[in-house]
């Protein structure tokens, strides 16, 4: 049942953080909004984690699930912002 909960939360936590930080070079679809959110959470635990937030054995919640979304959407945002302008 945690694997489900994973999925929603992070799903849900993929549409905020695209909601909150929207760009035109966004990963799009259910799939890559959920894996966002997914990776967000495990991004803001590493973190939280590193700094001392979370012992470690804590997840990071739901709201450091969004953070770490829009972490990952800045740096995708840079990465694809990046290979768009270069020319080859």
């Amino acid at each position: 049942m945690s694997i489900i909960w994973t999925i929603i939360i992070g799903f849900v936590a993929g549409l905020i953080a695209k909601w909150i930080m929207p760009g035109r070079n966004e990963p799009s679809g259910f799939i890559m909004t959920t894996i966002l959110g997914i990776v967000g959470a495990f991004v803001a635990t590493y973190l939280g984690q590193a700094l001392g937030w979370y012992r470690a054995d804590e997840g990071a919640g739901f709201i450091g699930a969004i953070v770490g979304a829009i972490v990952v959407l800045f740096i995708y945002g840079l990465i694809a912002g990046r290979r768009s302008t270069s020319s080859y």
